[in-house]
């Protein structure tokens, strides 16, 4: 089995773009992704790259095994008010289903978190499904848990608003 290689993309490189759009169309596909179990619509393919190329907090990472891109995390800086420092969104984590259960997807979420580290980074937010047990065991060994402000305050629920 090859070795997997975590590398950051760049978006000016299209091995690269070609990577992040085949691997987000294979995720939005699947049921436990958080939009509609449907393939990246033609307009979505074909503005994606520009869209993410264009957004200014945009950090993506691709996880290779050999040749093949098998793994992404699209992430987006932000800022914590409340600490006063950046935080990293990962919005996207995902694994092709045949390289699943390789630690590909904890190289990913190792990865971001070096970055988010070496940019004095406060913490790293996602959201994932109630019912992605599989995603929630990783997340959870690697010292994610569920959001509260405080004890008083509850847990946080992640809201949408389409528009």
């Amino acid at each position: 089995m090859p070795l997997i290689e975590v590398v950051e993309a760049n978006l000016d490189q299209p091995a690269h773009q070609q990577a992040v759009v085949e691997l987000i169309d294979a995720y939005a596909s699947e049921p436990m992704a958080m939009g509609n179990s449907q393939p990246l619509s033609d307009e979505a393919r074909r503005n994606l790259i520009a869209g993410l190329r264009k957004h200014p907090t945009t950090v993506i990472f691709l996880a290779y095994q050999g040749t093949s891109a098998v793994g992404i995390a699209v992430c987006f800086r932000g800022f914590s008010t409340f600490a006063a420092r950046p935080l990293i969104n990962i919005h996207d984590l995902a694994v092709l289903p045949a390289h699943r259960g390789q630690g590909i997807g904890r190289k990913l979420l190792e990865r971001v978190e070096q970055r988010a580290r070496e940019t004095d980074c406060c913490k790293l937010t996602l959201e994932v499904g109630t019912n992605n047990q599989r995603a929630r065991h990783v997340y959870e060994s690697l010292g994610f848990a569920h959001a509260a402000s405080q004890s008083t305050a509850g847990g946080s629920l992640f809201y949408s608003k389409p528009l």
